[in-house]
């Protein structure tokens, strides 16, 4: 879980001005992260994965490695910026990049760009225009020196949000005075799975078999518990060098599922450093044969669904007597439940059954280190008398936008009427 402490000093907005000293993830790197299945006669009854070192020597691979690792900045003040966005889908990402002239350090120095939208499912054929607007810049790990990565939402040509466009609406929730004077953190916890190109079965297990029971693969070491460390830890390094506020990384309940933390996050922030750790992560798997799966319950059975819990403070919850805060926000969450559960993404009625560490998705649950209720306060924060909530409900597709400015919302926008709160303190036993 992530922890609550304080938020990085560094905001998405910018690019540290030291950043031309740090080191690229080259090349190199990514070679050891290139799996390949042991193949011996027919078709194997288990998938042995092992890395392999990638003979470069007067190869072709070496030639492009060499390019690949061009230093451009003896004969060029440009710069490449890789602009993303989320396509048609709301959970896949797109990219493509575009030369700027000189370095930048905030993205109200880029221009906008436009793209196909009717190639992402955003716009017909015969209107296809969309357009990016630069929103948050991150050093680029793949390319390094003052190259960037932008995170960016889209538009149409008039100017207005498009409906896969829900960075715009969290901005202007976390832009109302209420919200803003209530510093809202977000520690958001990541859970992913990584499966084997060509059968899409989770990474380490067997090809159509299934590997032991769960319970030595969380948080485990050695061949036959930990599946893909290489790029858990390659994604680790790749996002601090991006300046993500990625705060740490493990291994799942589930063999060949991982998890990272990102936070605390201030506002719009967690949902910028979110997509943009999500970006290298797809980059990397790519680059290493690997599928990610964002799927909330990718093997049916006795097995784990992946989720991405957020953990939720306000400043009035930090402070002393905080926790009566909490239990009135626990409140309004309870009242808002299937307005919740309906933006928490998609197949995650397949996940919150109340078993593996889930509360039904039926009904709203909250208690104290209890990990089966739909949303959990530590027992450090009870002690203490303040801390933060975590909401044990979005799922791992979930937008990061649409999450984290609906805890705001609903907790510090909305008000219930008196009969309604009264009710449900009684139902959820919450003395407020």
């Amino acid at each position: 879980m992530a922890q609550i402490l304080a938020p990085s000093t560094q905001w998405q907005m910018r690019i540290a001005k030291s950043s031309t000293n740090a080191c690229p993830m080259t090349a190199k790197m990514w070679n050891s992260l290139l799996f390949r299945q042991n193949k011996k006669g027919g078709t194997p009854k288990s998938a042995k994965f092992r890395v392999l070192a990638v003979k470069s020597e007067n190869s072709t691979v070496n030639r492009l490695e060499n390019l690949l690792n061009l230093d451009i900045t003896p004969y060029t003040d440009s710069i490449i910026a890789e602009y993303i966005w989320i396509g048609g889908s709301g959970i896949d990402l797109r990219s493509k990049s575009r030369t700027i002239s000189k370095p930048v350090e905030h993205p109200s120095e880029l221009p906008k760009w436009n793209y196909d939208g009717s190639s992402t499912g955003q716009a017909p054929g015969e209107d296809s225009e969309v357009i990016l607007y630069p929103q948050a810049i991150f050093r680029d790990p793949f390319r390094g020196g003052k190259n960037i990565l932008v995170i960016c939402d889209a538009y149409t040509p008039q100017g207005e949000p498009i409906p896969t466009n829900k960075r715009h609406r969290a901005a202007e929730i976390f832009s109302d005075p209420k919200v803003i004077a209530e510093v809202p953190w977000y520690g958001i916890e990541q859970e992913y799975t990584l499966l084997q190109t060509d059968v899409k079965w989770p990474l380490g297990w067997p090809v159509g078999g299934y590997p032991g029971p769960q319970g030595p693969y969380y948080c485990g070491a050695g061949a036959d518990k930990s599946f893909g460390r290489d790029i858990s830890d390659a994604h680790y390094k790749a996002c601090l060098y991006a300046g993500i506020n990625i705060s740490g990384t493990n291994g799942e309940v589930m063999p060949g599922q991982w998890e990272y933390q990102v936070g605390p996050s201030v506002g719009i922030e967690a949902g910028d450093h979110i997509w943009a750790s999500r970006y290298i992560l797809e980059r990397i798997t790519e680059q290493a044969g690997v599928v990610l799966s964002l799927d909330p319950k990718p093997i049916e059975g006795d097995w784990n669904g992946a989720g991405c819990h957020t953990n939720y403070s306000t400043k009035s919850m930090r402070e002393d007597g905080g926790f009566e805060i909490i239990k009135k926000a626990i409140l309004n969450l309870s009242l808002c439940h299937k307005d919740h559960i309906s933006a928490y993404g998609e197949g995650n009625e397949r996940r919150l059954t109340g078993k593996h560490e889930t509360a039904s998705i039926e009904s709203f649950s909250w208690g104290v280190a209890n990990r089966g209720c739909s949303v959990r306060v530590g027992r450090e924060t009870e002690k203490q008398g303040k801390g933060y909530l975590e909401d044990r409900r979005p799922a791992s597709n979930m937008d990061p936008y649409v999450v984290t400015s609906l805890l705001a919302e609903t907790t510090l926008l909305w008000q219930p009427t008196l009969e309604a709160e009264a009710l449900a303190a009684q139902k959820l036993a919450l003395k407020v």
